[in-house]
């Protein structure tokens, strides 16, 4: 079954105690808490302050996706708010591998995030040393965005170069994702779906993670 993490920024944010309740709750494996700063990406939404809530509200995996520029500059800031995974952008990062041995160095789980227009092979040479490649499937900054679908053929290529080379590290797809084409994205080879109105704006969220949660 896939791992679904739904996107705290679809949330709302008047009732965090009790979205965080609902997930707590559901079939959800993840919290997705998207870190903006206004500079890489044109939005600013929250920092470590507000990841330290989450990771109390949850036992679950909090999975933090810095779409910041340095990020180096904040790896050990939420690592001691409680971040269990800690992305960042190739684009944000002109020394790739010493922000992924930094992060690992704290005693998280290193992700890196591609943008729609950036090609996989920015990837090659840190591949094997990441447990999660973030691959964005609208650009980022905004929710609610809808899903591009070029998508779908990058993560077919990558995961045939995972499978190829018995890579350990999971694909997560962020961006768009619905129950009308979570089942394409997963059956090209996606591991984590990341869900934020799909799931926060949904009558029934639960339910609908479960849905999620269920396809195969």
């Amino acid at each position: 079954m896939p791992i679904i993490a739904p996107s705290l920024l679809s949330a709302n944010f008047l009732h965090l105690e009790k979205d965080c309740k609902m997930l707590n709750e559901s079939m959800a494996d993840w919290f997705h808490l998207d870190v903006m700063d206004g500079r890489f990406v044109p939005n600013i939404s929250f920092g470590p302050m507000l990841v330290e809530f989450f990771r109390k509200a949850t036992k679950k995996t909090c999975d933090v996706h810095l779409m910041i520029a340095d990020p180096g500059n904040y790896a050990e800031a939420f690592k001691n708010a409680g971040a269990d995974i800690l992305t960042v952008h190739v684009e944000a990062c002109p020394h790739l591998h010493k922000n992924i041995q930094q992060i690992k160095s704290l005693g998280m789980k290193a992700g890196v995030a591609i943008n729609p227009a950036t090609p996989i092979e920015s990837l090659k040479d840190i591949i094997s040393e990441i447990d999660l490649i973030c691959i964005m499937s609208v650009n980022p900054g905004f929710g609610g965005q809808k899903f591009i679908p070029q998508t779908i053929e990058k993560i077919k290529a990558l995961r045939k170069i995972i499978n190829e080379k018995g890579y350990n590290v999971l694909l997560e797809i962020d961006g768009g994702v619905t129950l009308e084409n979570a089942l394409s994205i997963l059956a090209a080879g996606a591991d984590v779906l990341v869900a934020g109105n799909t799931i926060f704006k949904s009558s029934y969220p639960k339910e609908t993670i479960q849905k999620l949660k269920q396809l195969s």
